[in-house]
């Protein structure tokens, strides 16, 4: 392109200086051609686009419905995101030296903001105007400008000349001839071309006071007729991803702009607060009822712009006048989108725009895109006056292909929309999206293709049916995948293609020739539904022809005229006119934001356009008006309810409770709990919480947390926010997290509880202050009811001023604060989460929890008592033939609405009304004229429909059937709140006049204000419900539970009311049905979600109903309905085209209800069919003939009149399409109607009626002798249980809902999700039916983007990762399911999950073997001594017996000090018992612990070495040798040091070997760290392991080494990478605690002696080195200091308490210990919470230390562990280096509380057999066997089978010791546990070792377990032995077994058998252990 055109663009650009063209033809090819020069592709933007369908319309970011104009489209689509068009900064010129440079003044200084100078006087030349400028760093000002209004738009917007004059008036300068050159001076500072256009925006004007102020904005362009587009999107808007990028986003202009007072153009029709109508409806949003996505807060929504280029979207240019200046080009990759505005012409429409529908950049492929046809150059078509008054309608114009001519003249009348041509561009770009996938090039689908396809769809369209654009691209994409099968079937062979059903394609391409002649074929067929224009010229002279056919009534029975301008060689032009008055009315409509329509409404109501309904209806009366009709009946009965009401009461037998008041037994109040599908999500949410927590990204530290609060924001709605209250007061949630004490108030629960309302930021802020204090409670921010309020807070900016709640979710919930608080978990809670999954949400898909399904293949997973009934169970009741349907539709109703709507009554025509208002009218007026009729004015039937006549009939009757008084309640939604004001004044007067104000209530329900309840009413709940509070009132629905009453319903939203469940009746007939997105539909639906009970079958409700309470309504034949006629309806009416889908399903259902009807009772009665109004022979609703019995022909009129009016219409609204009642019936002049004769009461089932059935409303009507009275059914309580409510809905919404498409789901599925998104392309599968909701989800985040205006729009990084917050949740399920219970026990779990994260479950054992103290009268006296006394110490006796309660199992260890009793120590447990049975007690954990792997705080990230700003610490590895003379070998330990710790050991220079690990002096006094290195041994609790000292050492600095077998060094390296680790030999992999504790111990004194040496050389003594370790237990959680408070010196008496302390303390106070080089080693007590006084009273003990003991390895250098063993090496130890000589101390007044870890430990030793596929379990007996046998050989160490054996089976080998405390077994150099029942002697064979006195003992036993040297025969010669004690040898191999019989000669006392030799289970090569037993002589 770049190479075609450069000497054309240079010319042309030459030929626009300065000089004034008379068309702007020349202009749009000029910038066609410099796009194309700009661009990068091959297509540039089609020169008609621009021309014609002028796209300019993107909002200015709200400013109040003006628009951002061409070129602020432009620079924002050149700067888009793609990077091959480079954006074209504009360069601001340096400013002259000296000059003011400040915002808002101009160069000279002089302020020119309008807040500064509004009162200050201003010279205005002559001919100018005073404007006012936005600056683009001043939003909030507007700078004052005088200019010359020729240079402005005149009054239509045109006309303005080329450049630009003005002054400046700060300083007067004048003659700025250049608005580039004025910009400068007044200092507007542009990074953008200056343009007038762009930045003059408000004509300014004096007010009453005479200051200036803001005026209208200033029309630039025509573009008032943009102004009033409701951008809006559908799934025809769709945006469709560009060439380059698919689906990426361009950057977006979010420059908005304060527009919140409707603003008047000059020249508007007329001043005030609204006009009559708007000037133009432009229609860029969905022509439709069905997909329609107006935005909830309209004022709010940011201009919008979607990803591509824009869509031409204005057709009425009637641009006259000279052409503007000229402006840059797009390029085809620039995505700007249109946007829509509305307009301000009349002031009466809101300045609102939302993104606009998308037309992709490969809109058009082929000639038309290169070639630039002529213009057809026509005159402007003029729109005839009074077209409304003529034709009923304003037509809606869709511009079609090609060019639209310019609309002159009426344009109030007509609207026009592009959404048509929007659609054809999408559906022309599917192609490129393939190509965009690497397929080969295939062609769109043809223009003609498409027009002929538009024509036959509207072909097929029934009369009710408006034109889907939805259902128009499915058609246009099937068309063509149909054509292109082989090349689709390439591109999707790698995915499965969407399933489509067969279209009919076209086989041979359409000519532009043929067209019209197929066009007219088509539509020949459809009775004039369709009617074609052929042009020969241009579409002006089609437009001008379709105008003379309506202004001449000739198109009255047409719906759609379609234009066709065949003329052209390449293409065509067309459009096509929606005139069906139905049709147009409601596209028209689906225009109007919410606010419009709410503020159109208003108007109507405050001018008086509606009198003439209320006039209308009043001559309906035969009698006269109606309310003279009330007056007569009100003072015929005195003010008293008619007797008909009373007389009718059913006699029945009430049960009285004890004060005698009546009682009703199907009346009780729901239990509360929480149901099992509410506990599977809390757990779920639960799941989520912690996965966020256990992820590597340590965006959640659980472990930190002590408790739990939270924050309930909910909408602005009184009684939501008393519902949410009740459910926090009354949850017991407060109680749970610990946030309030007994008893909680209410005022209590209302602090958690927070309405996003102008008070809100306040609390919010307190709330955020909280957080912030409290860094150790989780906060949880919940946002229910999520999807309102999805406004970006960038639009409170602008609204700040008007509207304080305008993007409040926004700024509150997605402020930085809680953004980046650590300690606020945001949980989003909404039943339609649809607007929460686009491309930009901040939620991860992870993140998502969805309500489970009930059912999985059919098996039932959570068994509930109630069965939740929501929207599918509705749409299901209506396919099953057997029952009733749940949702019906009104056709009386309907059709009178839609007569009404084409109608006029005196001055007024009602097409002027909004259709919302006579919905409303006419509804209200039914419901009157039924309470009327029901009252005891029959003829008032005839007013009303069967539908309303049900519903008031049950509500007046179901108090009437139960004891007490219980009802049903009416729910009448009426969303626009001041028709619902209207609703309630009228209804509440006909009900005063007829004297019911005691039979039933009516309530306002609004969201901003309370409930209101009349007294009588509030006695009547306080009595049902036991309420004792004299000023209790109803504030939520629910505690109108059982209260007959007509809730009216009012509000756009529903905010997440719950109703109770006698709710009956579910009134939508007044939904806004033009304005229909998923969420708007689903969630007014959702009002009649319900629970019904499990054990009834699900038809079984809706049928019993219906037998009782509903007849069978039954459309009459055609001639009946051309009979009833009456000329109030204007003639004309169109008959209805039904699809043959659409009359299958009708007939369907007539049948199935009728014979039901017929079959369950022959007294149904059939209330007569009301007349269709004049017009065609067909009326306007489809029917189908009823069967009718031969008993109903030859009733006399009388007879059939006064049984209607006797028995009542006890019938069913049929809402199938094709039964229902046609419009009202007082319109009729002659009647026929069918009955069936009645049959007696009690063939009909009195079961579960909601009201009186049939003959029960008979003595409401006429008091007659042919009377009816039911028996008393049941109460309407009694079936709330078992029925939903019944739904009523309007025609559109129920077609909707009831067809499906080709995925087999409800066409609302396929609506565009949410009115604050867009799709991303019309190429978009369709919803599955199979999709679950998670899949669902994906399906929006792929094909979903936020509008502008939606919150989560600049979260631009579309779905990668990190754009997803990582402390987000979604929680999404069915309206009314549960979900506010289930999040507070969310909330509950999770707080008892917190607090079982800060507690621990510590082993809390009292001290076992007490009783066995030692007897001697030594204690240590000196009660206060901090340390011990040395020589007071060396004095006390040692306490051989073991205390610690984990040896309970163990054996005895007996002295000569003990007084031994002989009692039985209990039965020993069982080994698997072991583990469950030991106590344990819950303790908090103190800030003082130690911690495992999954504890993460900030203050021990370095010490762990995770910090996110470090890398992973690196570590070396180093290896550490030394001989060790008990091994015999030199071992090689290795060393794992991180670069952080390396400090603590020495290395060799140069070189770097290890030589040593430092150590301090016994002298060194710092308080700064530690002198002990610490050694942990650890197996298989690489997580759970408590390795993380840094809080209990309390920050100090300190030498920790994990000691890990080889196998397990890089799963610990992995979770403890900052640890030393020091890693034991290979041969060690098997091996017990005791290898770990005999290696360390040598390591250490190895050290010990290489830093002597080192520290010698500098001077230091030997002696001077620190010779104590520390070894410690992985389990070690935290030490407690007990606190002694003794009453004196010598006293026994004392008082003591006992506290946490960290390890650093209690380790500093025993380093400290005077001569503490003298003990060898040094331990503290077990805790345990019940430690008796007398444990602590002693401040030190000699006694066994387990646990946590400090070693001093020079003392004990020839003391040794046993390196083979596996259990009680630390007894064996103790007993070694007391024998030896050495102190061992225990600190008493120290406590160490271990964890229970239920991982590895001694628990990792598993024995099992080696042969592979023995299953049996092997137990302890078979740990032994003889040898050489054919034994199983089991796989495990042999001295754990041995130890493990002896523990509980040593009275195999000891029979005689058994229980025999008295005679203990003799075991010499070692302890091994015999088990509880026998008891040893600890004997020690080294010389000078110290030994207890043995000389009077005598023994049962001797156990000689791997005696070495110093065991002699002298030595065992000194003990004495019972006879018959037993001896056991245990040696390494059966060698040294005899070798040391024959040693110790032990054959002379001692003898042997040969079957006495016994080995451990173990193969050869496994080095079993042998033993060989014997008896004494």
């Amino acid at each position: 392109m770049k190479e075609d055109y450069p000497l054309c663009a240079l010319e042309m650009g030459n030929s626009y200086a300065g000089q004034l063209k008379s068309t702007r033809f020349e202009e749009v090819l000029h910038n066609s051609i410099e796009a194309s020069l700009r661009s990068n592709t091959l297509v540039p933007r089609p020169i008609f686009s621009q021309l014609y369908l002028e796209a300019e319309q993107q909002l200015s970011s709200l400013e109040g419905g003006s628009r951002v104009d061409n070129e602020e489209e432009e620079e924002d689509g050149e700067g888009g995101l793609e990077p091959s068009s480079p954006p074209n900064a504009y360069q601001l010129p340096p400013p002259p030296e000296g000059c003011c440079t400040t915002d808002g003044f101009c160069q000279a200084g002089k302020d020119l903001r309008l807040v500064s100078i509004s009162n200050e006087p201003i010279e205005v030349p002559a001919g100018f105007l005073l404007v006012g400028a936005k600056s683009p760093s001043l939003p909030d000002h507007l700078l004052v400008c005088a200019v010359d209004k020729r240079f402005l738009p005149d009054d239509n917007g045109h006309n303005a000349l080329l450049g630009f004059s003005g002054n400046c008036v700060g300083c007067g300068k004048k003659g700025f001839c250049y608005f580039t050159e004025f910009s400068n001076h007044i200092n507007l500072k542009l990074t953008t071309q200056p343009k007038k256009q762009k930045h003059l925006k408000y004509y300014l004007v004096r007010n009453a006071q005479g200051a200036l102020t803001k005026g209208p904005l200033i029309c630039w362009k025509g573009s008032e007729f943009r102004g009033r587009q409701n951008s809006t999107n559908t799934c025809s808007s769709s945006l469709f991803p560009p060439l380059e990028s698919s689906g990426s986003l361009a950057a977006f202009p979010t420059e908005p702009v304060p527009g919140t007072n409707p603003s008047v153009p000059v020249g508007a029709q007329q001043a005030g607060p609204a006009s009559d109508h708007p000037s133009v409806t432009t229609a860029t949003g969905p022509a439709v009822f069905n997909g329609k996505d107006s935005p909830k807060h309209p004022q709010l929504v940011k201009s919008s712009l979607a990803a591509l280029p824009r869509p031409s979207a204005l057709g009425i240019l009637p641009n006259s006048g000279p052409p503007k200046k000229r402006h840059r080009g797009w390029s085809p990759e620039s995505k700007s989108t249109a946007d829509g505005g509305f307009i301000q012409g009349g002031g009466n429409r809101a300045k609102h725009g939302t993104s606009m529908p998308c037309v992709p950049q490969a809109g058009l492929v082929g000639p038309a895109s290169v070639t630039f046809p002529v213009v057809a150059s026509g005159e402007p078509v003029s729109v005839p006056d009074n077209l409304l008054k003529i034709c009923k309608a304003k037509p809606v114009i869709f511009k079609g292909h090609g060019n639209f001519p310019y609309l002159c003249g009426n344009l109030n009348d007509v609207v026009v929309s592009p959404l048509l041509y929007t659609c054809y561009q999408n559906s022309q770009s599917l192609s490129r999206a393939y190509e965009q996938h690497g397929a080969s090039t295939m062609q769109p689908i043809s223009e003609e293709t498409q027009l002929l396809l538009t024509v036959y769809y509207l072909v097929q369209l029934a009369a009710d049916q408006v034109p889907l654009m939805e259902d128009l691209e499915q058609i246009f994409l099937r068309s063509w995948r149909e054509s292109h099968l082989t090349e689709i079937r390439q591109y999707q062979q790698a995915a499965p293609p969407q399933p489509f059903p067969p279209a009919t394609g076209t086989a041979a391409p359409v000519t532009s020739a043929q067209l019209p002649w197929l066009a007219g074929l088509a539509a020949s067929s459809c009775n004039d539904s369709v009617h074609v224009i052929e042009c020969a010229y241009s579409l002006a002279e089609g437009l001008s022809e379709m105008f003379r056919l309506l202004i001449e009534g000739k198109l009255s029975k047409t719906n759609y005229v379609v234009i066709i301008c065949a003329c052209r060689n390449a293409a065509i032009d067309s459009c096509i006119a929606v005139t069906g008055k139905y049709q147009a009315r409601i596209l028209s409509e689906s225009l109007l934001s919410p606010a419009e329509y709410q503020r159109e409404v208003h108007y109507e109501l405050v001018t008086g356009k509606v009198d003439s309904l209320g006039a209308f209806f009043s001559s309906l009366c035969p009698e006269g008006d109606i309310d003279i009709l009330l007056d007569k009946f009100h003072q015929d009965n005195q003010g008293h309810a008619s007797s008909s009401l009373t007389a009718s009461s059913t006699k029945k037998t009430a049960v009285l409770d004890a004060s005698g008041v009546p009682v009703c037994t199907s009346y009780h109040r729901e239990p509360r709990g929480i149901r099992p599908f509410q506990l599977a999500v809390a757990q779920k949410l639960l799941s989520h919480v912690c996965s966020i927590a256990d992820s590597s990204t340590q965006n959640l530290d659980l472990g930190s947390f002590e408790k739990v609060d939270f924050l309930i924001c909910i909408p602005p709605s009184e009684v939501t926010y008393q519902q949410t209250v009740f459910h926090v007061w009354h949850s017991g949630v407060l109680l749970e997290l610990g946030l309030e004490k007994e008893p909680v108030t209410k005022q209590r629960a209302e602090q958690h509880v927070l309405k996003l309302d102008a008070e809100a930021q306040a609390r919010f802020k307190a709330f955020l202050q909280n957080s912030f204090q409290n860094p150790h409670t989780l906060f949880v921010l919940i946002h229910d009811h999520a999807h309102w309020d999805l406004v970006s807070s960038a639009v409170h900016n602008i609204y700040s001023q008007s509207d304080p709640s305008v993007g409040l979710v926004d700024r509150l919930l997605n402020c930085r604060e809680v953004k980046e608080a650590p300690n606020i978990v945001t949980l989003h809670v909404t039943s339609f989460p649809y607007a929460l999954q686009t491309q930009h949400t901040l939620i991860s898909p992870y993140n998502e929890i969805h309500w489970p399904v009930p059912y999985s293949n059919g098996v039932d997973l959570y068994h509930e008592s109630k069965k939740y009934f929501g929207l599918s169970e509705f749409i299901d009741s209506t396919l099953s033939g057997h029952s009733l349907p749940l949702l019906r539709y009104d056709s009386s109703f309907e059709a009178m609405v839609t007569a009404l709507g084409k109608s006029f009554w005196g001055e007024q025509w009602f097409p002027r009304l909004h259709s919302a208002v006579i919905r409303t009218f006419v509804l209200v007026q039914h419901y009157a004229a039924a309470m009327m009729a029901v009252s005891g004015l029959p003829q008032m039937k005839n007013h009303t429909s069967v539908e309303t006549l049900e519903i008031t009939q049950n509500l007046l009757n179901s108090p009437k059937q139960c004891p007490c008084g219980h009802g049903l309640m009416v729910l009448l939604r009426v969303p626009c709140s001041p028709l619902a004001a209207v609703a309630y004044e009228r209804l509440a007067h006909v009900r005063a006049r007829l004297a019911l104000e005691e039979h039933f209530e009516i309530i306002l329900g609004h969201p901003s204000s309370g409930i209101t309840v009349g007294k009588h009413f509030v006695k009547q709940l306080k009595m049902w419900q036991k309420i004792e509070d004299a000023e209790w009132r109803p504030q939520t629905y629910l505690e109108l539970e059982g209260l007959p009453c007509i809730l009216i319903f009012s509000g756009m939203d529903p905010h997440g009311e719950s109703l109770p469940r006698s709710l009956r009746y579910c009134d939508l007939r007044l939904i806004n049905s033009s304005c229909l997105v998923r969420t708007a539909l689903e969630q007014e639906l959702g009002l009649a979600a319900y629970f019904v009970s499990n054990d009834i079958p699900l038809e079984k409700g809706p049928k019993n109903e219906a037998l009782e309470s509903d007849g069978e309504k039954l459309s009459s034949t055609d001639e009946d309905e051309e009979a009833g006629t009456e000329g109030c309806f204007e003639a004309g009416s169109t008959s209805e085209q039904r699809g043959p889908v659409k009359r299958e399903r009708s007939h369907s259902h007539d049948s199935a209800s009728s014979s039901l009807s017929s079959k369950a009772s022959g007294s149904v009665l059939y209330g007569e069919s009301p007349a269709q109004p004049s017009g065609p022979p067909q009326g306007e609703l489809a029917r189908s003939p009823p069967p009718c019995g031969p008993a109903e022909e030859g009733r006399a009129p009388g007879e059939i009149q006064r049984l209607r009016v006797s028995q009542g219409p006890t019938v069913i609204s049929r809402h199938s399409p094709g039964l229902g009642p046609q419009p009202d019936s007082s319109l009729r002049t002659g009647r026929r109607s069918l009955q069936v004769p009645a049959a007696p009461s009690s063939q009909l089932s009195s079961s579960s009626s909601s009201s009186s059935s049939s003959g029960s409303s008979s003595t409401c009507a006429v008091p007659t002798a042919n009377v009816l009275v039911l028996q008393a059914s049941q109460c309407s309580m009694a079936k709330a249980c078992r029925q939903p409510p019944v739904v009523f809905l309007p025609k559109l919404v129920y077609d909707m809902l009831l067809s499906t498409d080709s995925s087999g789901l409800p066409k609302s599925a396929s609506l565009l999700p949410s009115p604050s998104v867009m799709w991303t392309s019309s190429f978009r599968p369709l919803l599955s039916k199979m999709m679950t909701s998670t899949e669902q989800s994906l399906y929006y985040r792929q094909w979903t983007v936020p509008r502008p205006s939606h919150m989560d729009y600049g979260n631009r990084a579309e779905g990668r990762v990190d754009s997803f917050h990582p402390r987000r949740l979604l929680l999404s399920g069915p309206p009314q399911i549960g979900k506010t219970g289930a999040y507070l026990q969310f909330l509950s779990i999770l707080s008892r999950m917190l607090i079982r994260l800060t507690e621990v479950d510590v082993y809390d054992e009292e001290e076992i073997n007490t009783s066995f103290q030692e007897e001697s009268n030594w204690h240590y006296l000196q009660l206060t001594d901090p340390w011990p006394d040395l020589e007071l110490f060396q004095k006390m006796p040692f306490d051989y017996i073991i205390h610690d309660p984990k040896y309970e199992d163990a054996s005895l260890i007996c002295s000569h000090h003990q007084s031994i009793k002989t009692e039985d120590r209990g039965m020993s447990r069982k080994p698997e018992d072991l583990y469950v049975r030991r106590q344990t007690a819950r303790m908090r954990l103190s800030k003082y612990a130690a911690y495992n792997t999954y504890h993460h705080c900030e203050q021990c990230q370095q010490y762990m070495g995770f910090h996110p700003h470090y890398q992973l610490s690196e570590s070396t590895l180093h290896v550490f040798a030394f001989s060790c003379s008990m091994l015999g070998e030199e071992i090689q330990l290795h060393f794992i040091i991180p670069k952080s710790k390396e400090y603590h050991f020495v290395f060799s220079q140069p070189g770097g070997q290890l030589e040593s690990m430092r150590l301090p002096l016994v002298t060194d006094k710092s308080h700064e760290h530690i002198k002990s290195p610490t050694f942990t041994p650890t197996t298989g609790r690489h997580e759970h392991g408590l390795f993380n000292l840094y809080h209990a050492m309390d920050g100090a600095n300190h030498l920790h080494v994990l000691v890990v077998k080889e196998y397990e060094m890089a799963i610990y390296k992995k979770y403890w990478p900052n640890h030393i680790m020091l890693v034991l030999p290979s041969i060690f992999n098997s091996a017990g605690v005791g290898a770990a504790h005999f290696l360390i111990k040598e390591l250490c004194y190895h050290n010990l002696e290489l830093e002597r040496n080192r520290q010698e050389e500098l001077g230091v003594k030997p002696q001077d080195i620190w010779p104590f370790i520390v070894i410690s237990d992985d389990s070690c959680v935290m030490w407690n200091v007990a606190d002694v408070d003794c009453a004196g010196e010598r006293s026994r008496e004392f008082s003591w308490s006992e506290r946490n302390v960290s390890l650093k303390h209690i380790m500093q106070h025993i380093e400290a210990s005077p001569n503490i080089t003298h003990y060898a080693l040094i331990g503290m007590r077990k805790w345990a919470s019940k430690t008796r006084g007398r444990a602590v009273q002693e401040p030190f003990s000699r006694c066994h230390v387990h646990d946590f003991i400090i070693l001093n390895v020079d003392l004990t250098q020839n003391v040794q562990y046993n390196q083979n063993r596996f259990t009680c090496d630390d007894v064996d130890f103790n007993l070694r280096v007391h024998s030896a000589g050495l102190l061992l101390c225990r600190f008493n007044r120290f406590s160490v509380m271990k964890k229970q870890i239920a991982v590895g430990g001694h628990r990792s030793f598993h024995i099992t057999s080696k042969v592979s596929d023995s299953s049996v379990a092997i137990v302890p007996s078979q740990y032994i066997c003889a040898p050489d046998s054919k034994h199983t050989f089991l796989a495990a160490p042999a001295q754990l089978l041995l130890e493990k054996f002896l523990q509980y089976h040593s009275h195999r080998f000891f029979p005689l010791s058994l229980k025999n405390h008295s005679h203990p077994v003799l075991s010499v150099d070692c302890y091994l546990n015999l088990g509880p029942q026998i008891s040893v002697c600890y004997v020690s064979s080294r010389p000078h070792s110290l030994n207890i006195s043995c000389s009077d003992m005598v023994f049962s036993g001797l156990l000689l377990y791997l005696c070495d040297s110093f065991v002699g025969a002298s030595f065992l010669k000194k003990f004495h032995f019972l006879k018959g004690a037993t001896l056991c040898v245990i040696c390494q191999d059966r060698n040294s077994l005899r070798q040391t019989v024959v040693r110790l000669e032990l054959e002379d006392e001692w003898q042997f058998r040969l079957r006495d030799e016994f080995q451990t289970a173990n193969a050869k090569e496994d080095r079993p252990l042998f033993f060989l037993t014997a008896r004494h002589i």
